[in-house]
């Protein structure tokens, strides 16, 4: 995959914080980030919405690799 840039870094980070949140969510019915910055709160909004844009950042980098032969 290469080296990871800042940016990349960034979106590895949110995606495993999103990641480990929905496990909550799943497992224990339990809103970590709901539970630390407030339910439906601005700031838990922008969280989430950071969470979305860093999974299609993700996507975006990955489909490509996808549809490479070796």
């Amino acid at each position: 995959m290469g080296k990871l840039n800042t940016l990349d870094w960034i979106c590895v980070i949110l995606l495993i914080i999103g990641g480990f949140n929905w496990l909550l969510v799943g497992l224990f019915s339990f809103d970590l980030v709901a539970a630390i910055f407030g339910a439906m709160t601005t700031l838990s909004k922008i969280i989430y919405i950071l969470v979305g844009i860093a999974t299609l950042y993700v996507l975006i980098l990955l489909v490509p690799k996808f549809g490479k032969k070796k």
